[in-house]
């Protein structure tokens, strides 16, 4: 029992570690990055990146998150390893959110920004931007916020494990 609690509660950190990371680098890099290109740059861009996106390495770690995070909670739900649970459930509450945030705002605002066809052909280009990037961005900030007290909620349970 001790191993797998062990060993799910790496794969929990690693993977949040990926995810956070991915937001991170989307809020301090890639929008701020777009942010002062053209409009035809940031539509077309966004939209390869929401095309590449999807793959099995993103979906390890975005689900993997989710899973093996909880999976840690389940496996010290056990009188025995209860002295890391709480952070174990604060770090799941934190990746919920971060799901819904993404799944209430990026992700239609992603289908949205598909759904306006190729930049090269947009009669109004600012516009599509114009709807798309500010609350994306916004969005995605909460999803970092979330994602990096997550990782480092299980980060504190990991200190509380080895002292378990």
């Amino acid at each position: 029992m001790e191993t797998a609690r062990f060993a799910s509660l790496i794969a929990a950190t690693i993977t949040m570690g990926l995810v956070s990371g991915l937001f991170y680098g989307f809020s301090v890099a890639v929008m701020p990055g777009l942010r002062a290109t053209g409009d035809r740059t940031v539509v077309e861009v966004m939209q390869r990146i929401n095309v590449a996106i999807l793959n099995g390495w993103f979906m390890l770690g975005y689900l993997g998150a989710l899973l093996f995070t909880g999976l840690a909670v389940g496996l010290h739900v056990p009188a025995d390893g209860r002295a890391a649970l709480g952070p174990l459930i604060g770090a799941f509450v934190c990746y919920v959110l971060a799901m819904v945030v993404t799944g209430v705002v990026n992700i239609p605002l992603n289908n949205a920004l598909a759904q306006a066809g190729p930049a090269d052909g947009l009669a109004d280009p600012s516009a599509v931007r114009r709807a798309f990037e500010g609350p994306w961005v916004r969005a995605n900030v909460w999803r970092t916020l979330l994602c990096t007290a997550a990782t480092g909620l299980l980060a504190w349970a990991l200190v509380l494990h080895g002292g378990a």
